[in-house]
């Protein structure tokens, strides 16, 4: 009952850069708010999530588990991908369901390849919208390895 009550306090998306929106099912659910943004493609990062409006958004599904062994990083290009073609259309909503570990790595990964972000500032970035952000700790280790690629080096410690 607290998850869901949850989603219901947290239905606004949180604006990440023009045109990239971060947020949970619940800022999925809330098709005024989505309208009102101009979001046109939303993006869902979970094994279990429906799409709830399929006549009003373009939807792209994700089959990820929110568990650390689980390999997100093979995702990255295609969904970096769709969020350029939502941010072409209008804008695009990255979403799980409580929009803390899933949706963030990809948003994260998304900013460290488009902009050159290092991890940290990448991580500082998000968190000034969305305070819950939090990666699961094996997303954390392939966002280090997406670093060290991009830029030779992880600055994040751990």
């Amino acid at each position: 009952m607290q998850r869901i009550s949850t989603l219901r306090n947290d239905s606004t998306p949180c604006k990440i850069e023009e045109g990239l929106y971060l947020g949970s099912f619940g800022a999925a659910g809330n098709r005024s708010e989505l309208k009102s943004l101009n979001i046109t493609h939303i993006l869902t990062v979970s094994n279990s999530l429906s799409s709830l409006y399929p006549n009003d958004f373009a939807y792209k599904t994700i089959s990820v588990s929110d568990k650390g062994d689980v390999d997100i990083a093979q995702c990255f290009e295609e969904c970096f991908e769709f969020i350029e073609e939502g941010k072409r259309s209008g804008g695009v909503l990255v979403h799980c369901f409580l929009g803390r570990s899933r949706s963030v790595t990809i948003v994260l990964a998304y900013l460290m390849k488009k902009h050159g972000m290092n991890l940290a500032l990448a991580l500082e970035h998000v968190r000034k919208g969305r305070k819950e952000a939090s990666p699961n700790s094996g997303f954390i280790a392939q966002l280090k390895e997406l670093e060290k690629t991009l830029r030779g080096t992880s600055n994040l410690p751990g």
